[in-house]
């Protein structure tokens, strides 16, 4: 029999769309906060929200009367009529989110006007209760306690603490970027992870992600019609090896676009296509009326009218912000790899040979020159010979082809390698090693590095530490989300320390699943970056001594990620080719 719902069983559907996890509540309250005009949002959490979440800021308050209202379903203070969710400029408008939350956990709310007193109401069930007077707190704080005890099934789908004290971190850094002029703060167990202050949007993103993140950005700023766009762009030093650091606003709101992703994306053209992202910041002022945001409860998907004519208005903007940079990239529809191709041999003045390789005396020369300095520092790194490993190539005769792959006769034809496949392969097999017995050999740095972490990058960090340590890495904290690295693997380039531990970070953190194990996951990350590249020029003395390691391995065709190492053909086929009969 069709029956009607009762209204507990309906708030709890409801909450099912609203809030799926502590970083949902806070996402909400936060968005309350921006709403009620507050300039400071602490927010506290114990046990990453499974057992208290709580958002207290410095906002215009509530009267007793909107208290009392504030947890009844589809009641809000921001629209009134149809015609205003055509013109939504509030985060909020839905009037169900405080109401969604108190069905699924115990909420406690304290608000106060200027001048007007302070009250303060528990809500059981979904329910509010008697008012009481409270001190005057110059602003609202909302207390959640044991969300989801009264749905079980909800709760067992929590993750751990940690994992979702990440995804608040997550939350609360997009509105620090969308709001740089509101002071933010996150204490976690009682200890403060994030505290930042009012500042501009390039100091915010310093703030927020790395100190040297601010001298590799590029501003966004340009009018198109009734469209402004404003952000920044980040450089070829900030891109990244997983999505995550690409941030969309929408007249300050946070939203989800692939069309509009891809607009940035292709700007870069090349770069992306090889699985790395770039950072982005940018905020989408357009007219209310062109946009509909009542499209979900989560409010991060959005309808634009035109949506075409903002993606390519974005391109171009991105574009434009991004030309002095392509202009100085010699081949930028190529892979980044493909800029050694042609590069003149090592000399004693290499300086020159990097300003000629560059094409030029813009800024990118230092890139260039770093980039080939530190191929030449790859390649030197290579551990001594073993005399105990056979090789199963003879490696008299052997040669480089396009510093890229190495060529060997057999007594069957040829057989060609390819450099950085193959010391992959075998980073990869000795990190995996290092992981369950001995840690591989270090190399001391003579300046030790500071490496500075955002909160839920350091969160990472401290878990994966005990494995940097077993592939060499010599690492000491310093400070609340910052280490020092003191040492790095001996197999490894200078230059390349933070490189490769934001890379394992990066796996850490996308949970990939294209490895049998964790370890391994982090093995392979570490061995793609540290591996020689296409583009270093060996010695015959290092090239053999890389097929000597490589035929030691267990797998020595194949690398980490599945790609052949070694190509033969034989004296049949070469015969064929040159139509020997």
């Amino acid at each position: 029999m069709i029956q009607a719902l009762s209204e507990d069983l309906r708030n709890k559907i409801s909450a099912g769309e609203v809030v799926e996890r502590p970083a949902s509540v806070v996402k909400e309250l936060v968005e309350n906060a921006l709403d009620a005009k507050a300039t400071e949002i602490s927010v506290i959490i114990e046990k990453g929200g499974h057992h208290l979440v709580q958002v207290r800021d410095n906002g215009v308050g509530m009267s007793s009367k909107d208290l009392s209202s504030s947890v009844l379903r589809y009641h809000t203070s921001k629209i009134a009529s149809l015609d205003d969710l055509f013109s939504i400029g509030t985060l909020g408008f839905r009037g169900e989110a405080l109401a969604s939350i108190a069905s699924v956990s115990e909420m406690n709310i304290i608000s106060s006007q200027s001048g007007k007193g302070g009250f303060e109401m528990r809500v059981e069930e979904g329910r509010g209760g008697k008012l009481i007077p409270a001190p005057e707190i110059a602003g609202t704080e909302i207390t959640i306690r044991n969300l989801f005890f009264n749905t079980p099934a909800r709760k067992k789908f929590l993750k751990t603490p940690r994992t979702e004290m990440r995804k608040v971190v997550e939350v609360v850094r997009r509105f620090g970027l969308a709001y740089p002029h509101v002071a933010f703060k996150i204490i976690s167990d009682e200890r403060e992870i994030l505290s930042i202050f009012p500042e501009l949007l390039e100091e915010r993103i310093d703030s927020l992600f790395d100190p040297t993140y601010g001298k590799n950005l590029r501003p966004l700023a340009f009018t198109k019609g009734d469209f402004a766009f404003t952000g920044f762009v980040g450089n070829l030093n900030v891109i990244r090896s997983r999505p995550g650091e690409q941030f969309l606003f929408l007249n300050n709101r946070f939203i989800k676009d692939r069309l509009l992703n891809s607009a940035v994306y292709s700007a870069y053209e090349a770069l992306v296509k090889r699985g790395e992202y770039p950072f982005f910041v940018i905020n989408l002022a357009i007219p209310t009326d062109q946009v509909d945001v009542n499209v979900h409860p989560m409010k991060t998907e959005v309808r634009f009218q035109d949506e075409w004519r903002v993606y390519h208005v974005l391109k171009s903007g991105v574009k434009e912000a991004l030309q002095d940079l392509l202009d100085t990239l010699p081949s930028f529809d190529k892979p980044f790899d493909s800029f050694f191709h042609n590069a003149p041999p090592f000399s004693e003045n290499q300086e020159q040979s990097a300003i000629r390789f560059s094409g030029g005396t813009s800024s990118m020369n230092e890139i260039e020159y770093q980039t080939l300095q530190r191929a030449k520092s790859y390649a030197s790194q290579l551990a001594e010979p073993r005399n105990d490993q056979n090789s199963e190539i003879p490696t008299e005769n052997i040669w480089q082809i396009h510093n890229k792959f190495i060529l060997s006769e057999i007594s069957s034809g040829l057989v060609m390698i390819d450099q950085h496949v193959a010391h992959e392969r075998v980073l990869f097999e000795e990190a995996l090693i290092a992981f369950e017995s001995t840690a591989m050999a270090s190399q001391t740095l003579l300046f030790p590095e500071r490496l500075d972490f955002s909160p839920d990058e350091f969160d990472a960090m401290l878990d994966v530490l005990p494995y940097l340590e077993k592939i060499g890495f010599k690492v000491k904290k310093e400070g609340e989300s910052s280490i020092r690295v003191e040492a790095i693997p001996s197999e490894m380039g200078w230059g390349m320390e933070k490189s490769v531990i934001r890379d394992i970070i990066d796996h850490f953190l996308n949970h990939q699943k294209e490895y049998s194990s964790f370890q391994e996951g982090l093995a392979a990350s570490f061995a793609c970056k540290a591996a020689i590249k296409a583009g270093n020029p060996l010695s015959k003395e290092e090239m053999q001594e890389l097929v000597n390691r490589l035929f030691a391995t267990k797998h020595p065709y194949y690398c980490p990620h599945g790609r052949p190492i070694i190509v033969q053909m034989s004296l049949e086929e070469l015969d064929k080719r040159f139509e020997r009969h």
